[in-house]
């Protein structure tokens, strides 16, 4: 078996080791926000992973918009827990 086709399997078990550990999360915590974040830390180094072939534009590309919405995710995580809870009507 070659590098190349090593590091791809290797990505292949991130992506599913992602699909799995997010489904884990969801049903035990039952939060969604949760369960996407650790799937796109699995996602995200199956593209980083990629990222060791030769690279191409395209692997490049999905690497840092994994990264974009995994940033972007745990900035609404910190916001939504620091951000009191909404005041009821009476």
């Amino acid at each position: 078996m070659t590098p190349a086709a090593l590091i791809d399997l290797a990505s292949l078990a991130c992506v599913a080791a992602g699909l799995l550990a997010g489904g884990l999360v969801l049903a035990t915590s039952g939060t969604a926000r949760l369960a996407l974040a650790v799937a796109l830390d699995f996602w995200l180094a199956a593209g980083l992973l990629r990222l060791s072939l030769p690279a191409s534009w395209q692997a490049v590309a999905a690497a840092a918009a994994i990264l974009l919405i995994r940033r972007l995710l745990g900035a609404a995580l910190r916001h939504s827990a620091a951000a009191p809870p909404p005041a009821s009507r009476r």
